[in-house]
């Protein structure tokens, strides 16, 4: 009702608190409408500030050092009763508001609930616009009776052109309807073939790779002419995915001195990558925050780990808030999880998601326990966190609303003797000091798929390659910084929770000169670009084709083969 109002909302507010005036304007900025209010104090302001047709709505206070709210009210029935009165006071006790409402006050509100303002306000301006309209249809009425006659005439013409009009709308509905419904289905049906056909690619994967395996060591004839037959099944395979694809178009902790607050700062990017942009991110940073003791590249990974089950529990789109500040922990621990009495540095990561039911947060700690679909988590998530945290001397507490949302608060040893949070650069790697020249290249293969890693890892290595492997994007940046040695990164591009493209942002972000050679099972070209994948070296289908993985990999190291022997972290 109020986004269809021609012009500002009117608003006539009888406050003498300077304070509690900003607070109720500011809570009035989520009417989502402009606001035109017209404050007065005394009596005599008011007197002449209720006028009929003046304003759109009244606030007053109930208890002013010269006035009180029951006058006004007085004096607003005598003088524009139709216009709507609501109490807002901190002192309305439930008595006296019913009261104030058999007098003719329209509702009230507690200055201590100031969020149930906006609804108050509409639905007074909601009843105030029926009473209006029902005045209105009375007044119509009673000039419909002085010309009857003649209205019918008119009135029966004008419902017969409504009516046509309304059969033609109606026509244009169900046509709209219709190619809704079908653009529904085909949207459904076509993320439903592309995940069949990316889970179905991994398996070809396996196949493929095994049964080219099986080759090598086979030599009768027959058995080479089964294994042919399953090679063409596998390629009969890969073919049904592409046309399904082309249908849906689609540790060992190292504690040191560590400022929260710019490690914060320094993940804002891959943060917002990796959550999405449907999720609002803020930050409240303490100015005077104490250093924390604990491994820097942990830290992170814990961050972004709480930061995407965060983003997986606001399913459309929130407010993502990290928080940091010095907290003096004083009462024993109800929880394990929960921190000792001491004095620590705090992480928070809160979202405005579905939150947890009791049973939930009973075992949220708990290794493989996930509420989320198969595939979508390892359950693992929360109770690495908690090991990191309990490992380095710390504590996790977490408040959450069933509905409203989650808060998890990581507590951190602070440092000891005043030490400095470590803010400059590392220094740079020389990898020809592990890995001088005329040795075999390093590689490092990512996918979160056991089977398919294995093919992938096994091919390389028969191929000449030393290989490193890395089950998921958070378990790769955490290898990379504790050897950024490698060659080349072997990236699948589909992986649960951080994806292909989201690593390698973070890896072009803080290793530049890493190549990176992409592994998908379906041709996101969007996405790949994204990514940073420039033309079809950069990609290597699923499943692999006649040596395809192979090739590739050896044209980006050769293109590049000095790209990864001087590397340079820059972790603050």
């Amino acid at each position: 009702m109020i986004g269809a109002a021609a012009g500002p909302l009117r608003i006539l507010h009888l406050e003498d608190s300077d304070l509690d005036a900003e607070l109720i304007e500011a809570e009035l900025e989520n009417l989502g409408h402009p606001v035109e209010i017209e404050r007065v104090i005394t009596r005599d302001e008011f007197a002449a500030a209720a006028q009929a047709g003046r304003h759109d709505l009244i606030l007053a206070d109930y208890v002013l050092p010269s006035f009180d709210g029951v006058s006004a009210l007085g004096i607003a029935r005598e003088q524009c009763p139709e216009t709507p009165f609501i109490f807002c006071s901190g002192t309305l006790g439930e008595e006296v508001a019913v009261e104030a409402l058999k007098n003719g006050a329209t509702d009230y509100v507690t200055k201590q609930r100031l969020d149930r303002m906006p609804r108050t306000i509409v639905r007074a301006l909601t009843e105030a616009r029926a009473r209006a309209d029902k005045r209105a249809a009375e007044a119509a009425l009673k000039a419909l009776n002085d010309t009857l006659e003649l209205r019918i005439g008119e009135r029966t013409r004008e419902l017969a052109e409504t009516n046509a009009e309304l059969q033609r709308q109606i026509g244009e509905r169900e046509r709209a309807e219709e190619a809704l419904r079908l653009n529904q289905r085909l949207e459904a049906v076509g993320q439903l073939t592309s995940g069949v056909a990316h889970d179905f690619n991994n398996l070809l994967t396996v196949i493929a790779g095994n049964i080219e395996f099986l080759e090598r060591a086979v030599s009768d004839d027959r058995s080479r002419r089964r294994l042919a037959m399953m090679r063409g099944a596998a390629e009969r395979g890969a073919k049904l995915t592409a046309q399904l694809l082309a249908f849906s178009r689609r540790q060992r902790l190292e504690p040191t001195p560590v400022g929260l607050n710019e490690t914060v700062a320094s993940m804002r990017d891959l943060l917002q990558s990796s959550i999405g942009g449907a999720v609002q991110i803020e930050t409240t940073l303490q100015g005077d925050l104490w250093p924390a003791l604990v491994d820097a590249t942990q830290i992170e990974l814990v961050i972004l780990n709480l930061a995407i089950n965060a983003r997986d529990a606001m399913a459309v789109g929130g407010r993502l808030t990290i928080e940091t500040a010095n907290i003096v922990v004083t009462g024993a621990p109800s929880r394990p999880e929960q921190p000792q009495p001491g004095e620590y540095v705090m992480v928070s990561v809160s979202d405005t998601g579905s939150g947890m039911r009791p049973d939930v947060l009973a075992r949220v700690f708990e290794p493989f326990f996930t509420t989320k679909e198969v595939g979508k988590g390892s359950g693992l998530g929360l109770a690495q966190v908690f090991g990191f945290v309990k490992q380095s001397g710390g504590g996790i507490r977490i408040d959450t609303v069933l509905g409203e949302g989650t808060s998890i608060k990581v507590y951190l040893p602070r440092v000891v003797g005043g030490a400095a949070a470590a803010t400059e650069k590392a220094t740079p790697v020389d990898c020809a000091l592990t890995h001088p020249p005329g040795s075999r290249p390093m590689l490092l293969v990512v996918d979160d798929d056991a089977e398919v890693r294995e093919v992938t890892v096994t091919r390389l290595s028969e191929a000449g390659y030393d290989v490193r492997e890395a089950a998921s994007g958070l378990q790769a940046l955490a290898a990379l910084e504790a050897d950024p040695c490698v060659n080349l990164v072997v990236l699948d591009f589909a992986m649960p929770g951080m994806n292909g493209a989201e690593v390698a942002i973070e890896i072009r972000r803080r290793w530049p000169g890493m190549p990176v050679l992409f592994v998908t099972g379906f041709a996101d070209t969007t996405g790949l670009t994204q990514a940073g994948a420039r033309g079809a070296d950069s990609v290597v289908m699923k499943p692999f084709r006649d040596g395809e993985l192979e090739r590739k990999v050896a044209a980006a190291l050769a293109t590049r083969p000095a790209a990864a022997l001087r590397l340079v972290s820059d972790r603050t």
